[in-house]
């Protein structure tokens, strides 16, 4: 027989089983053949029954998605929790990942017509930072912050790492006892010079979360003492369409929508990256409240207007 295995990942197979069930909703083992032969990754051999039950229990171990049979009517497969690939979290993303992943790798004959976003920083530090937040160990890193002309070296306690409009950030503690007060940190991966584990462990606090820590911020910036506060935005109906595929943030809600525009609210702390983005979408986007957040922006638009004034 042959081996259907050589030279081809078995992640790319998984991808392929999982987006073809994805897709049907539900399927027969049969009908998944058919469609699997009629691909180029099955190199024209068949899935056996053995193998298929193999990759179901590496799916769920790996992406924590369960393949389950009907066991009635045309015992048709499904995956029973199918709503967790929509889901904010690392196994969605890592499933979405691995789905582009295999995409590229299987265009590699019009590779020139694919472009990409690239992505400053995470392949010289995110494995060693990820590896000392698995042991609870102490990392040595030299900083070059955005706002000094210097670099300086500390110790950190690494809580979590996060990803934001293709920049890796690292939560973390300083070692130091005056920093260390002031709780957590936030690190741009690509400010880091230099990193290296050290041979000190630390006992991550209990009660806290990434999760908690992060909770109604926009985006990297998690100032604590901004408390969330309901948001009222008016979209004009072209821009609205682009972010009711993609939301501005997780708590949106449209809450009105006719052919001129729409009413989006949302339930978060309106810091800098949020007062960034609402610039960014300039005249399409209007905030109604709360008052104080218009007055903000009333007020940059207006020093920006004195600006550009001819």
């Amino acid at each position: 027989m042959v081996n259907n295995d050589r030279g081809q990942s078995l992640i790319s197979k998984y991808v392929w089983v999982i987006e073809t069930i994805h897709r049907a909703k539900k399927i027969s083992f049969e009908e998944l053949n058919r469609k699997w032969l009629d691909d180029d990754i099955s190199r024209g051999v068949e899935i056996s029954k053995r193998t298929f039950d193999n990759w179901r229990y590496a799916i769920a171990d790996m992406f924590g998605l369960f393949i389950e049979n009907e066991q009635k009517g045309k015992y048709r497969y499904y995956i029973m929790n199918e709503e967790d690939i929509s889901k904010n979290g690392l196994r969605s993303w890592l499933y979405n990942t691995f789905c582009v992943s295999n995409a590229l790798a299987n265009s590699q004959n019009i590779k020139d017509r694919i472009l990409l976003e690239y992505v400053p920083s995470g392949q010289n530090y995110l494995q060693p930072i990820i590896g000392a937040m698995k042991e609870n160990r102490v990392l040595n890193i030299t900083y070059h912050s955005y706002w000094k002309d210097e670099e300086n070296s500390f110790d950190v306690q690494p809580y979590c790492v996060k990803l934001f409009r293709q920049r890796w950030y690292m939560v973390a503690r300083s070692t130091y006892s005056y920093y260390y007060e002031k709780g957590p940190r936030i690190y741009s991966l690509d400010r880091i010079c230099d990193l290296h584990t050290t041979d000190e462990t630390f006992e991550m606090p209990k009660d806290w979360s990434a999760q908690e820590y992060f909770d109604g911020c926009f985006g990297i910036i998690a100032d604590q003492r901004t408390e969330p506060q309901d948001v009222k935005l008016k979209v004009s109906a072209g821009q609205a369409n682009y972010i009711r595929d993609l939301k501005l943030h997780e708590s949106q809600e449209e809450k009105e929508r006719n052919e001129e525009y729409s009413i989006f609210t949302y339930h978060l702390r309106p810091s800098y990256d949020f007062i960034q983005e609402l610039l960014w979408n300039g005249e399409t986007m209007e905030v109604l409240e709360p008052l104080s957040l218009r007055q903000e922006i009333a007020g940059i638009i207006s020093r920006m207007n004195n600006k550009y004034t001819v």
